[in-house]
């Protein structure tokens, strides 16, 4: 399968994502990845959908007055919050490409009267935005969802959307050993952030070629498992990223580095997640920082 049927698969997934919303359950989910009692109640109801997989902010260390793009901004959880630390003199731009989430994000907006932000349809491997627009660029949980053949493309217009001494926060889950099987073959682990995460070592290479120094990934050791143990809302126990969406077939999309694959195999194709499996085994939540230094 070409990428542009897996980002039609992914924008499928997260159309029905966005059309729903178990606050209960976000609220667990953000909880147990990082975020404070008080950033969730300053949020608005319908932002957080539970689909964080850590705390990008905690790293990004947001000042008074700094221009933020969120890649990934789903229903605008992570941009409003981080519009509350930039404050009126600063500007939070969400790049997200599904309408779905985009609509709700700009809802959001208008119930919190949000004017420093503001909102962009697009994919993270191609931004129209100009060169060194932003302070800090923060990504919670999404590319792991870019086809691995693309990823460096996301790298590379992080590190043109920064400006020089610009800083790059992201969480996101990374493979720490090569996949079994059964999880390379779950479409709902694909679309849900596992199958298709690249390894720690994959992560490094793409931030280095784009030009970043100072890279740090960090594993925060955070329990996977709690999307499914936490879910009651009577879909599938997928970890990760929301509901399933259904059954379609996914190819194999080889990785780069040390042979793993990300994808489904479309001739086995499970439309739920392995039963039984420690997702902590094979992948965690890592935090990830790099500079756009300006020598």
């Amino acid at each position: 399968m070409d990428s542009k049927e897996i980002y039609a698969k992914v924008q499928e997934h997260y159309g029905l994502a966005a059309k729903g919303a178990n606050h209960e359950y976000g609220y667990t989910v953000a909880k147990a990845f990082g975020y404070t009692g008080e950033e969730l109640a300053n949020t608005p109801q319908g932002a957080n959908l539970g689909l964080s997989c850590g705390n990008p902010l905690v790293l990004a260390k947001l000042k008074e007055g700094e221009v933020v793009i969120d890649l990934g901004s789903g229903a605008g959880f992570d941009v409003f919050l981080a519009a509350k630390r930039v404050g009126p003199n600063g500007k939070v731009i969400g790049v997200d490409m599904n309408k779905e989430m985009l609509e709700r994000a700009i809802l959001n907006k208008e119930k919190v009267g949000a004017e420093n932000v503001s909102f962009v349809e697009s994919t993270i491997t191609a931004i129209a935005l100009a060169d060194q627009t932003a302070d800090c660029i923060i990504s919670n949980c999404v590319i792991n969802l870019v086809p691995e053949q693309e990823k460096q493309l996301v790298f590379n217009e992080t590190f043109r959307l920064l400006k020089p001494g610009g800083r790059l926060a992201i969480s996101d889950i990374l493979t720490k050993k090569k996949l079994p099987e059964e999880i390379l073959k779950s479409m709902a682990l694909y679309v849900g952030c596992i199958s298709g995460a690249s390894s720690v070592e994959c992560y490094g290479k793409y931030l280095q070629q784009a030009g970043f120094r100072h890279v740090l990934i960090t594993d925060n050791n955070h329990d996977l498992n709690v999307y499914s143990d936490t879910r009651k809302d009577g879909t599938n126990n997928n970890p990760c990223c929301g509901p399933e969406t259904d059954n379609s077939n996914r190819e194999v999309i080889p990785s780069c580095c040390d042979g793993n694959t990300g994808g489904v195999d479309s001739s086995k194709t499970s439309s739920s997640g392995p039963k039984g499996i420690n997702f902590n085994e094979w992948a965690g939540s890592y935090q990830i920082y790099a500079v756009k230094t300006s020598d």
